[in-house]
């Protein structure tokens, strides 16, 4: 047994994903529980806000919240910056990503097939494409945020970059971040990392 234990859904994508690859790249074992959407409906009330992932780590109980788990693993292990200002800089993107995320999740409740198309196309148009630019605009000389090393903030803006361009998202382009070289040369360099690819590999 691991004295660390990541509970999230049954599925290689989302916020549990970016803490399995931020302990993959931190080269860190951890037991990596998966639940079906029927065991998270039993378990639910007993989590400290009722959502997912969670962390147990041995002697500090359990841990919520992405990207506060993200931010542990990151100043742990070489992975998020100790400069107080770069720090913010990348805690300003994993922010980022959380509104994307809640600005998409919005759309998946309108029931309304039209609707739901209208407002994906005008959250895609007014929204995401601005989202784009302002990561773009804040990487730097890349291909990481923070240089060559990747950091949990480079997790998350990849599996962002991953979750829209992959096509998962009915009515929002595929290539709505062509566009921005820099977002797409970290996305690019998080695929490819040595670490991401093994942990992948042994996904299969």
């Amino acid at each position: 047994m691991s004295n660390l234990k990541l509970t999230y859904f049954d599925f290689a994508g989302s916020r549990g994903e970016e803490i399995r690859l931020a302990f993959a790249i931190a080269g860190v074992e951890f037991d990596d529980n998966r639940l079906s959407f029927e065991a998270f409906s039993k378990l639910k009330s007993d989590l400290p806000f009722g959502s997912m992932p969670v962390l147990e780590v041995k002697d500090h109980g359990v841990i919520s919240q992405t990207n506060a788990i993200l931010r542990l693993v990151g100043r742990q292990h070489g992975l998020h910056p100790k400069n107080l200002f770069e720090a913010v800089r990348h805690d300003e993107l994993m922010e980022a990503v959380e509104e994307l995320r809640q600005r998409i999740s919005a759309t998946m409740r309108i029931e309304d097939a039209a609707v739901k198309k209208a407002a994906r196309q005008k959250l895609a148009t007014d929204y995401i494409a601005h989202w784009g630019a302002g990561v773009e605009q804040l990487i730097g000389a890349g291909p990481f945020l923070a240089g060559e090393q990747p950091s949990v903030a480079d997790i998350k803006l990849y599996m962002a970059h991953k979750w829209i361009s992959s096509g998962g998202i009915d009515d929002i382009p595929t290539d709505i971040f062509d566009p921005f070289t820099k977002f797409k040369t970290l996305a690019d360099g998080m695929r490819n990392h040595p670490a991401v690819l093994k942990w992948y590999s042994s996904e299969t």
